[in-house]
C-alpha cells in the first residue's frame, strides 16, 4: 500500500501507469493485475499495514544549509496518530546520524506506546541508481540499523524478501551515517576531477582522455566525470548533513565544504567557456541564440532536482542570451524552488533549427540524441559531458567544457 498527498501520483498508480520515466508502464500494470498494489491519498488507509517504510523526501536548505526535516517529521506524526502496537516503521530518507533516534522515535513515542516494545523502529537508506538498467533495487545490498536488535531483526527480515542481500549493521545511526559517506565519496572526487578539467584544460590536456587512460589500471583508482556542476536529490545535498552535525560539534568538514565549492562553480565555468567560444566566432554573448540539450541532472531520466541546468539557464539569461532546450524526457520546463520560472516546451532537434542557432550547450548527454546530426547542423556546440566523443566529422565546431 503506498501513500502520497499529490493525488496525481496516486491516480497515476491505480491506472496501472507510471509517472517515473526510468520505470517503465508495463511494470506498473503487471502488479496492479495481481493486485499487488494498492495507492491512496489518505493516510489513515496507509497506516493499516504491519510494516510502513517511510521514503518522504529530504532537503537541506541551501542557506545555511541547514537540515529540512519538515517532511519526516510530519509524516511521523501522521503515523504516531494511527500507531498500532506490534508495527515496524522504517526510515529511509537519506539523513544526518541521530535522526531516527532523536527525532522520529520522539514522535512515536509520544502515542503512548514505546519502541522495542509494543512497536519497532529501524532506518534502512534507500540506494538507487535511476536509469541504471544493471542495478534495480532488487539488485542492491540493503543496509539496516534497528533502534535496538528486535527492531532491527524485524527490519532484517522484512527486507530479506525484496532484495538479494540485507546487510545488517550495530545501530540506525550507523546505517544513517552509511549512506551520507556513500553520498559524500562521490561529491569529494567529482570535485576533484571538476578541479582538474579546469587545470588540464588550461595547460591544453583533455580530463577526458586522461581518465580513460587512467581507468586502465585495473586496481586503486576508480573513474569519476567532470561535468557542469552536481544534480539530482542526493549528491548536491546530503553532504552538507555532516557538515551541519559537524558544526554542532565545533568541527569543520574541509572536504565537504570545499567539494561544495568546487562543484557549485561550474555552472559559471561553462558559461565562461561558452562566452570564449561565441568570442571566437565574432559574436557576443547578448543576443546570441543558445539551446540547451538537457534538462534532467543525469542521462536517460526524467529528473530535474538540482539539475545544473537550471543554474545554466539562468547564468544565461542573465547576459542576454535567447535561450531554448530541449529534452526528450523533459517536454517542458518545470518549476524550481531556486530558480526562476520559464514557460518553455522542448523543442524539436530539426536540421533547420539546429542551424538556426549560435551555440547549442550539451547539458545531459542522453542517450536518445543524435550527436552526429547535432554537430553536422550545429555552428557551435559547447559539450560539457563529452557526448560527442564518437563524431568523426565537424569537429572544429566541438569545444570542451
Amino acid at each position: 500500500m503506498g501513500f502520497d498527498i499529490d493525488q496525481r501520483k496516486v491516480d497515476h498508480l491505480m491506472a496501472g501507469e507510471s509517472y517515473i520515466g526510468h520505470i517503465p508502464s508495463s511494470w506498473n500494470r503487471r502488479v496492479h493485475r495481481l493486485e499487488a498494489i494498492r495507492a491512496d491519498g489518505r493516510h489513515e488507509t496507509a497506516c493499516r499495514g504491519r510494516c510502513h517504510l517511510d521514503l518522504r523526501p529530504h532537503a537541506a536548505e541551501r542557506k545555511p544549509r541547514t537540515p529540512d526535516l519538515s517532511y519526516i517529521e510530519n509524516t511521523a506524526r501522521h503515523i504516531a496518530a494511527a500507531l498500532r502496537p506490534g508495527q515496524l516503521i522504517v526510515l529511509e530518507s537519506t539523513t544526518y546520524p541521530g535522526t531516527t533516534r532523536d527525532v522520529v522515535l520522539p514522535i512515536l513515542e509520544a502515542s503512548g506506546l514505546k519502541a522495542g516494545k509494543d512497536f519497532f523502529l529501524a532506518y534502512s537508506p534507500e540506494r538507487e541508481d535511476p536509469g541504471n538498467p544493471n542495478f534495480t533495487a532488487s539488485a542492491i545490498p540493503k543496509v539496516v540499523g534497528g533502534i535496538e536488535p528486535q527492531s532491527s531483526e524485524l527490519a532484517q527480515m522484512l527486507y530479506a524478501h525484496a532484495v538479494v542481500r540485507v546487510v545488517p549493521v550495530s545501530s540506525c545511526e550507523v546505517a544513517e551515517a552509511c549512506k551520507i559517506l556513500e553520498n559524500t565519496y562521490r561529491s569529494v572526487n567529482i570535485a576533484m576531477v571538476n578541479e582538474l578539467k579546469v587545470l588540464f584544460d588550461r595547460i591544453g590536456l583533455d580530463v577526458w582522455e586522461v581518465i580513460e587512460a587512467a581507468k586502465t589500471k585495473p586496481f586503486g583508482f576508480q573513474a569519476f566525470y567532470p561535468g557542469p556542476g552536481l544534480g539530482g536529490h542526493c549528491i548536491p545535498i546530503d553532504p552538507f548533513y555532516l557538515s551541519w552535525v559537524a558544526r554542532k560539534h565545533g568541527l569543520i568538514t574541509r572536504f565537504i565544504e570545499l567539494a561544495g565549492e568546487i562543484n557549485t562553480s561550474m555552472p559559471l565555468y561553462v558559461i565562461n567557456r561558452v562566452t570564449e567560444a561565441l568570442n571566437d566566432a565574432g559574436k557576443p554573448i547578448r543576443g546570441s541564440k543558445i539551446c540547451i540539450l538537457g534538462i534532467a541532472y543525469k542521462k536517460d531520466v526524467d529528473d530535474p532536482r538540482e539539475s545544473p541546468s537550471f543554474e545554466l539557464i539562468e547564468l544565461l539569461m542573465d547576459r542576454g542570451a535567447v535561450l531554448s532546450y530541449n529534452d526528450p524526457h523533459v517536454p517542458k520546463l518545470p518549476k524550481m524552488r531556486h530558480h526562476r520560472t520559464l514557460e518553455l516546451n522542448s523543442r524539436p532537434l530539426e536540421p533547420d533549427f539546429l542551424a538556426s542557432q549560435d551555440c547549442v550547450l550539451i547539458s545531459t548527454d542522453h542517450t536518445a540524441y543524435d550527436y552526429e546530426l547535432i554537430v553536422k547542423h550545429s555552428r557551435l556546440v559547447v559539450d560539457t559531458r563529452n557526448a560527442t566523443k564518437g563524431v568523426k566529422v565537424g569537429r572544429e565546431k566541438i569545444r570542451k567544457a
